[in-house]
């Protein structure tokens, strides 16, 4: 599975960060987009999903809520399958905009998700 982890830090103890460790434990391709960062975790970081160059299954949003309602736009075009909110990202206004988008939003964490315990990463 191609997962991209939309707002991904290189601080190790960031839950960005913990993301993007943790779908690599799982055995996925992981997609980090930060448009500050150029590598995180030794992988090549995106500005954007939209320059992600593969389909993309997985989005996992750690982000601001502002920020997150406005990546959706960009995760729509790039027909993410599902979109995990993950706790503090969540709002009305992201779930309204998920609904027109017809996107499949969760609200969970995408790290337990991916099998792993965010506190011993």
């Amino acid at each position: 599975m191609n997962v991209a982890v939309i707002g991904a830090s290189a601080d190790r103890k960031k839950y960005g960060n913990k993301a993007v460790r943790a779908w690599i434990a799982a055995g996925h391709s992981v997609y980090p987009v930060n448009p500050k960062e150029n590598e995180i975790e030794g992988i090549r970081c995106y500005k954007s999903i939209s320059e992600i160059p593969v389909n993309v299954d997985v989005a996992t949003l750690y982000l601001p809520p502002s920020a997150a309602v406005l990546a959706l736009d960009q995760i729509a075009e790039k027909k993410v399958g599902l979109v995990y909110v993950n706790p503090g990202v969540e709002s009305p206004e992201l779930s309204a905009k998920g609904k027109t988008l017809k996107l499949r939003l969760i609200n969970a964490c995408s790290i337990l998700a991916a099998g792993q315990d965010p506190e011993k990463l």
